[in-house]
């Protein structure tokens, strides 16, 4: 890989994206724990919040493995570039971190989809 900065470059925007998830995680345990508390709350809820702490946790665990990707991709790159040595598989390890990447922003677009919904059955069981 010639441009062994381009993985690096990467890293700064999915560290942006663990931190905002890492705040519905905790905004979402909060509300959960709470839930939990009330005599009054619905199971299904409950269950369904539970499955949504689940998408994110697995969202987070995407990210992280997307960041160690794109570091180990750039270090191989950086060192095999220095040393001169035809070492590529760091391509392969930048194309596991995209792929990791990817696989965390379909959860975190899951989690959004099924977040409205879950509020709207909240709103509408409501009145």
């Amino acid at each position: 890989m010639e441009h062994w900065y381009i993985p690096a470059t990467i890293i700064p925007g999915i560290g942006l994206l663990i931190l905002s998830t890492s705040n519905l995680l905790v905004s979402l345990s909060t509300e959960l724990k709470v839930l939990i508390t009330e005599d009054t709350a619905k199971e299904i809820l409950i269950k369904r919040k539970l499955q949504q702490l689940k998408l994110l946790n697995s969202a987070m665990v995407f990210l992280y493995i997307a960041v160690a990707s794109f570091v180990i991709s750039t270090l191989v790159s950086g060192v095999s570039k220095t040393v001169e040595t035809n070492f590529d598989s760091a391509i392969y390890i930048t194309i596991m971190g995209i792929t990791s990447a990817l696989l965390g922003l379909i959860a975190l677009i899951i989690y959004s989809y099924r977040a409205v919904k879950i509020r709207q059955d909240q709103f509408n069981n409501k009145c």
